[in-house]
C-alpha cells in the first residue's frame, strides 16, 4: 500500500455514495496518473441504460477522453470493490499498471475472489493489485444499500 492509496479510495468511496443517491449499486471508482485524477466514474447501468456503465468503465472512459488515448499507462485505478470479469478485462486493455480495490467480491470478483484474470498468462499486458483498502468502509456502503433495499 502506498501512502496516498486512503485518499484516494476515499473519493472513491464518495462516487460510491453518489451512484446510491442514484437508485445505483454503490460502487465507486477513480483512476490516478502521476497523484493526479484523470477519471472517476460511479455504477449507473441502470439510468444509462448500460450494461457496461460499471464504475470502473465509467472511470476509463472520462480518463480515455481526457488523454486523448485508449491506453492509460502508469495509472492506478481505486475502485471499493474488486472488480468484475468484464471491469478486469477493460483495465488488461487499457494498460492499466495498478488496481486498489477495497472489499472484495465473493461472488462475481475477478481479481482475488471468484476468478484471478490478472493472474493469467494469456494477456500482453500485466496488471499489478491490492485488496484490502478501507475494505469495512466499502463493504459498509454496500451493506447498508442492500440493507436499505431488503426494508422497501
Amino acid at each position: 500500500m502506498t501512502k496516498n492509496d486512503e485518499y484516494w479510495m476515499r473519493l472513491a468511496l464518495e462516487q460510491a455514495q453518489l451512484a446510491a443517491a442514484r437508485g445505483e449499486v454503490p460502487v465507486g471508482a477513480v483512476l490516478v496518473r502521476n497523484d493526479e485524477l484523470i477519471g472517476s466514474g460511479f455504477n449507473q447501468p441502470i439510468s444509462a441504460c448500460d450494461p457496461t456503465a460499471h464504475a470502473e468503465v465509467v472511470a476509463l472512459r472520462a480518463a480515455a477522453i481526457a488523454a486523448a488515448n485508449y491506453r492509460l499507462p502508469d495509472t492506478t485505478l481505486y475502485v471499493t470493490i474488486e472488480p468484475c470479469t468484464m471491469c478486469s478485462g477493460a483495465l488488461v486493455h487499457a494498460r492499466v499498471r495498478r488496481v486498489v480495490f477495497g472489499a472484495p467480491e465473493p461472488r462475481a470478483g475477478a481479481v482475488v475472489s471468484a476468478a484471478r484474470v490478472f493472474d493469467g498468462t494469456q494477456f500482453n499486458h500485466r496488471v499489478d493489485y491490492e485488496g484490502g483498502v478501507l475494505a469495512e468502509e466499502c463493504a459498509e456502503v454496500m451493506q447498508r444499500f442492500f440493507r436499505e433495499r431488503r426494508k422497501a
